[in-house]
């Protein structure tokens, strides 16, 4: 089987994405230019970031440091950040793009996404910032088309958020990240991104650990002889999405690439039907927004 560090999904517009890389959340500039750059190291050639994670500058730093050991040059990485989920109007979006750039240190980004259709404090709230999207997406559209972007997209977007902005872009959204994982898969959006041509990935593919000692998925992962995060990574990208499952232990990331493997159609029906997380599942990162929390 094909080495999953060497596949890649094709964008709405030619760009090739990796299917795996790596999620940075919750990892500071120190550790994260250390992760990027072991990630790099034994293969991974996506990473992605955000605004908010305060950790753009330790990304760049990791980038940059394998750039410079002759091993991999500039072009063969996917580097993604996200605008903030509280730049809601074009002057913001369009003053945070050219800072991430600063801070990574990087001439353009491969991919940028609007990180929330509304500010965390009004996650799922009944404001949806319609318009105030299109504002942001205008942003995108604009560095886009200057060459600061390779490709463009949006995160955690519901149907109507991404019905909205499709009804007045120029340039159409080339992906949606989304929280996936097994116990919540959401199946319909998954489809409806499919139908629009839009790539969706796969963030928190582990539910931020929580999955390890899921029974159901600890029981499958045995049946493989895999670890039950190795398996939640599979899974993701068997449902055709781009995984990003975050860690910073250098054991870690090269394990989670080792996925020499196939779930069985009947096991990937049976995970899709597992039983939901409920928010308390998620431990600590269970007050995190897009676990249901509010800030």
């Amino acid at each position: 089987m094909q080495n999953i560090l060497n596949e890649t999904y094709t964008l709405a517009n030619g760009v090739k994405i990796p299917k795996l890389g790596l999620g940075t959340w919750l990892t500071e500039n120190a550790r994260c230019a250390a992760a990027v750059e072991a990630a790099i190291s034994v293969g991974y050639r996506h990473i992605d970031t955000a605004q908010a994670y305060g950790n753009e500058a330790g990304v760049g730093e990791g980038v940059r440091a394998a750039i410079r050991s002759g091993k991999i040059p500039r072009e063969a990485l996917f580097i993604t950040s996200k605008v903030a989920a509280e730049n809601k109007t074009y002057e913001s979006a369009a003053k945070s793009i050219d800072e991430t750039l600063e801070k990574t240190g990087l001439s353009y980004l491969d991919m940028m996404i609007i990180h929330s259709p509304q500010p965390w404090k009004e996650f799922r709230g009944e404001n949806r910032y319609f318009e105030e999207n299109k504002a942001v997406w205008k942003a995108l559209e604009d560095a886009y088309r200057a060459g600061k972007l390779r490709a463009i997209g949006v995160s955690n977007f519901l149907t109507d958020d991404l019905e909205s902005l499709l009804g007045s872009c120029e340039i159409r959204p080339m992906v949606n990240q989304i929280l996936t994982h097994v116990g919540s898969t959401p199946l319909e959006l998954i489809d409806f991104c499919k139908a629009q041509g839009i790539l969706t990935e796969a963030y928190s593919p582990i539910a931020h650990g929580a999955a390890l000692s899921n029974p159901l998925i600890v029981k499958t992962a045995e049946k493989y002889g895999v670890s039950p995060a190795r398996l939640c990574i599979r899974y993701t990208l068997q449902l055709g999405m781009v995984s990003l499952p975050k860690a910073s232990n250098p054991e870690h990331i090269r394990q989670n690439a080792e996925l020499d493997f196939t779930i069985s159609d009947g096991d990937m029906l049976l995970l899709k039907n597992a039983e939901k997380f409920k928010n308390a599942d998620y431990g600590a990162s269970g007050a995190f927004p897009v676990f249901g929390g509010k800030l």
